[in-house]
């Protein structure tokens, strides 16, 4: 769900892996919305972008569960609560914007894309920081990005009767370069060697299509962008035996893979730890600014143990204290939900 109107919530997590995604569920408990901000284009972060097939073995009571099996069965536990989620954009800024009848801070979050959420308490679970996408080393590539270099696809009609080049050996190459060539006017995947890292049955979707001419393959390397005032109209390649071409390009691609950066979080004026991770109290996982706290791997105590079941922990004692500034005037009733049949209501138990 992503639109440029003012959304309000209790709860804005910047952050939808699993630990964010807990996070929903102990919030929820507790009656608390929330509103989830991700730059995947899907929820689930390391576990569902890296290894969604890699056997996880330290999850409670899972002796081995996959990233994917493990994000759709958290995806299952919060439906209950109706969490909001904003994905393919990035959170980039926070700021207090008032206060309540009872004297709380309001904050508003805004996303690259226009988002802007008000809430009352921020969660910062970005797992190692915000995924961004690993830039191809072409000079002048800046001037093409965002008019015909992209990074990830948000609307495929964008793409449709162009002349597109999809550069990259992963999933996200195959996908995207099986899902767009029916809808181009020609596509070419481009890859430095004849051998793909992604799932066996997109290779081979990919080179049946290569087969009946619905798309080329060329091994090789991109070496130059050509075009003007940031449109493409060719790319320059090297074989180590044909040497260098050209081939004809709209919309290039660049499947290169994620690398983690701290990215916006750094500037949103929280205290941080050797410069990469917020530093946070072991009884609410409160930041050093009232009302943003920071849960999973992103933040630091001393003591602290990168692993989702640490996450999960501080998600607990998180959303006690989040609940204490979203309803200054109530008190919270401690509950079990093996026992405790407002709980299980909650929980939609029969």
């Amino acid at each position: 769900m992503t639109n440029t109107t003012t959304h309000k919530t209790d709860v804005v997590i910047i952050g939808a892996g699993p630990v964010g995604l807990f996070a929903v569920f102990e919030l929820g408990l507790v009656d608390l919305k929330c509103h989830l901000i991700d730059i995947l284009p899907v929820v689930g972060g390391q576990c569902a972008e890296l290894y969604p097939q890699k056997p996880i073995y330290d999850i409670p009571a899972f002796p081995s569960i996959t990233g994917q099996e493990l994000t759709d069965n958290l995806m299952e536990q919060i439906k209950p609560f109706d969490p909001v989620f904003h994905l393919g954009q990035m959170a980039i800024g926070v700021e207090k914007i008032g206060t309540d009848e009872n004297g709380v801070d309001i904050w508003q979050v805004k996303t690259d894309i226009g988002t802007v959420i008000e809430c009352k308490c921020i969660v910062i679970s970005a797992g190692g920081g915000s995924f961004v996408p690993k830039k191809p080393p072409i000079q002048g590539i800046e001037e093409y990005e965002g008019k015909s270099v992209f990074y990830s696809v948000r609307d495929m009609e964008k793409f449709r009767n162009k002349k597109i080049v999809v550069a990259g050996g992963g999933d996200s190459a195959l996908d995207w370069a099986n899902n767009l060539a029916p809808i181009s006017k020609s596509l070419t995947l481009v890859h430095r060697r004849d051998d793909f890292r992604g799932h066996p049955a997109s290779v081979n979707e990919m080179r049946d299509k290569v087969s009946k001419d619905e798309m080329s393959l060329e091994i090789a390397q991109i070496k130059g962008l050509n075009g003007k005032n940031g449109n493409l109209e060719s790319i320059l390649l090297k074989h180590k035996e044909k040497g260098e071409y050209e081939i004809p390009c709209d919309m290039l691609l660049p499947f290169y893979g994620l690398t983690m950066t701290l990215g916006p979080v750094k500037d949103f004026g929280c205290e941080l730890h050797k410069d990469t991770l917020i530093k946070v109290d072991t009884e609410k996982f409160e930041t050093s600014i009232p009302q943003i706290f920071s849960i999973g791997d992103i933040n630091y105590y001393s003591g602290k143990l990168k692993l989702i079941l640490s996450g999960f922990h501080e998600s607990a004692l998180m959303a006690q204290k989040a609940f204490s500034y979203c309803n200054p005037d109530k008190k919270l009733l401690f509950q079990y939900t093996t026992s405790s049949s407002s709980l299980q209501k909650k929980l939609n138990v029969k």
